[in-house]
């Protein structure tokens, strides 16, 4: 498989994985990180930092807003237990 499929196969199941965290309101992230060892903020970590070594200008705020399809307050309040 060439390195351009591999990537775009890679954002795809990505992509997956961010919506169906998003449909999956009921699990929360100390589900997630007890379950998995990671969480919803673990994945916009990372996001950030891939963001930060392609050089792009992003804050933490925005990359857990692209994870979570809204701002962490918002969530917080509508679904956290």
């Amino acid at each position: 498989m060439d390195p351009q499929t591999r990537t775009e196969l890679e954002a795809a199941a990505f992509r997956t994985l961010v919506e169906h965290l998003r449909e999956r309101k009921d699990v929360q992230n100390l589900d997630l990180m007890n379950l998995a060892g990671f969480c919803r903020n673990c994945l916009s970590k990372w996001y950030l930092a891939a963001a930060e070594e392609r050089g792009i200008d992003m804050d933490y705020e925005q990359a857990r807003e692209i994870i979570y399809g809204m701002s962490y307050a918002e969530w917080k309040e509508k679904y956290q237990r």
